[in-house]
């Protein structure tokens, strides 16, 4: 069975150089990797990621894995991720199973491999990926009304993360997030006015030219995000 991994990784001082470096240089490293069928290098932005200017100390790999082995082997052993795992202070990753995969990322979905789940999806920690190309003459209104709906995220009730990253500043950007529980989620997702305002925006003035969206569940978690692990008591050894 494939598996969807995302890492979040801050840089020792020192080394934004370096980092900014890699969004160019380790895309052909990470081609030849066994077993990696999809990834995108992302950075972040200012206020948690969510704001305009970048954030030169936080990175993200987001990947997709032909199976749990080819994923264990690349952090456990690759050369290329040792290099990482020297110049970063700490790394946070997700272990993650699609249940619901909706759009296009780069013209095809990399997380069409598990059949959606029925209702809210599974009972324990789930995550959310929303993922857009924005048009050119969109990116006024993207910014004036994304930047702060996103930005209040991480206040609302039973999210345990969130983080706006980016293949590209200003034009390709994505949300993730991680909630306790699928109600909690789905409470934010239809009741939060801010959110609901963006979602008919995006579909009314037609501000994408490619988008995705994806639910998963939560498999595992390691290492930590400032300095805690943010799925404390949810997950079992947790």
């Amino acid at each position: 069975m494939p598996l969807t991994t995302l890492t979040l990784f801050t840089l020792r001082p020192g080394h934004r150089r370096w980092g900014l470096a890699q969004m160019g240089t380790s895309p052909g490293p990470l081609k030849r990797v066994a077993g990696l069928r999809f990834f995108k290098l992302l950075g972040s932005g200012a206020a948690n990621g969510f704001g305009l200017w970048p954030n030169l100390d936080r990175y993200g790999l987001m990947a997709v894995w032909e199976d749990a082995a080819s994923a264990a082997a690349f952090f456990g052993q690759h050369a290329l991720w040792a290099d990482y795992q020297r110049r970063t202070a700490e790394q946070w990753t997700l272990e993650l199973a699609p249940f619901k995969a909706q759009g296009l990322w780069d013209g095809r979905n990399p997380f069409d491999y598990a059949a959606p789940t029925a209702g809210a999806g599974p009972p324990g920690p789930l995550a959310v990926l929303t993922r857009a190309s924005i048009r050119w003459r969109k990116t006024p209104r993207f910014w004036q009304f994304v930047e702060p709906t996103s930005a209040a995220l991480g206040g609302a009730g039973g999210v345990r993360a969130a983080i706006g990253l980016g293949e590209l500043p200003v034009v390709r950007q994505a949300t993730f997030s991680v909630w306790e529980s699928g109600a909690a989620m789905q409470e934010y997702a239809y009741r939060d006015a801010r959110h609901r305002e963006v979602m008919l925006l995006t579909r009314r003035e037609n501000w994408y030219t490619e988008e995705l969206f994806a639910r998963f569940q939560v498999l595992g978690s390691t290492g930590t995000l400032e300095g805690r692990d943010p799925l404390a008591g949810l997950l079992p050894g947790h």
